[in-house]
């Protein structure tokens, strides 16, 4: 059944150790340097392809060069890019990230293609025959604020696509514009800071069940260190994190959606699905990187 991942795709420059940003022109030594495929799309379609889940993505990037790189490493990957459209004269997103010793990630960004992304991008076809859609970042994807894909949506769901999303930013305007997706959806997958922007709400649980009455039949809060909550018509559940040694949080939150999702694919229930997800986020946090430690990787082990 193919997943299709639909929304961000970023280039990641990730360096760790970091302390401290260098004065002047001195040179600190560092551990490792990575470079990947990353984005609430783009990260997820490499995390699936890793868990043998077949997955094409959907997005734009630049006629540039990190443009060609984020292509080859999805492809390299098993990831299908022939919905990812090039914009002449725009920039790939990309984003470098300083990871502290405590797995800390703060970041400089360029948003780039993403911000032009629109449903005339969209190969119609493909989202309605997809067995699962996973939209990533429609925060950010202002193009697809649309009424016209809203009802591409609903045409998908109706012939049995299951629809989920997850956000890429932690800013109070950007997130709440993105409510207007949860009639919309199936699934919806935030962090817990992008939970109670969206909701209002004072705490994770409340946050969940004002967002469930928007529309999904599940709502997913991730909590960090806390593991997640689960919500759905059944009630709450919280699912704890897994302890593991932490090397650098990025793309946590896409490798538990990438597991979450291949865990529906796989005829788990939805607190079995978010135990796989729980799953695969810790093995990516212990390496640098959103797709860390997937190599290889049989999710029915886990």
């Amino acid at each position: 059944m193919t997943v299709v991942t639909l929304g961000v795709h970023i280039v990641d420059v990730l360096a760790r150790p970091v302390e401290s940003i260098p004065a002047g022109q001195d040179t600190h030594l560092l551990e490792q340097i990575r470079i990947t495929a990353a984005g609430a799309a783009a990260g997820t379609a490499v995390d699936l392809a890793k868990l043998g889940v077949q997955v094409a993505s959907a997005g734009a990037v630049g006629d540039d060069e990190l443009g060609d790189f984020l292509l080859m490493v999805m492809e390299r990957h098993g990831v299908d890019v022939g919905g990812i459209v090039r914009k002449p004269g725009e920039q790939t997103a990309a984003s470098i990230l300083p990871i502290r010793p405590d797995g800390g990630r703060p970041s400089f960004h360029v948003p780039g293609a993403n911000l032009g992304l629109s449903p005339a991008d969209l190969d119609h076809g493909r989202v309605r025959a997809a067995g699962f859609l996973h939209l990533g970042g429609m925060d950010v994807t202002w193009g697809l604020h649309d009424p016209g894909f809203f009802a591409l949506l609903d045409e998908a769901r109706s012939g049995g696509t299951v629809v989920t999303m997850d956000l890429l930013s932690n800013m109070p305007d950007l997130v709440q514009g993105a409510r207007v997706f949860l009639p919309h959806v199936d699934y919806f997958l935030p962090n817990e800071e992008q939970a109670l922007m969206m909701s209002g709400a004072a705490d994770a649980e409340e946050a969940a069940v004002k967002l469930l009455g928007e529309g999904p039949r599940g709502v997913l809060v991730t909590l960090g260190g806390e593991g997640s909550l689960v919500a759905t018509a059944a009630g709450i559940t919280r699912v704890p994190a897994l302890d593991v040694p932490v090397v650098d949080t990025t793309g946590c939150g896409d490798a538990y959606c990438a597991g979450f999702i291949a865990g529906l694919a796989a005829g788990r229930d939805v607190l079995g699905a978010a135990g796989l997800g729980t799953a695969v986020a810790a093995r990516v946090a212990g390496g640098l990187g959103s797709d860390a430690g997937l190599d290889g990787l049989d999710p029915s082990l886990l």
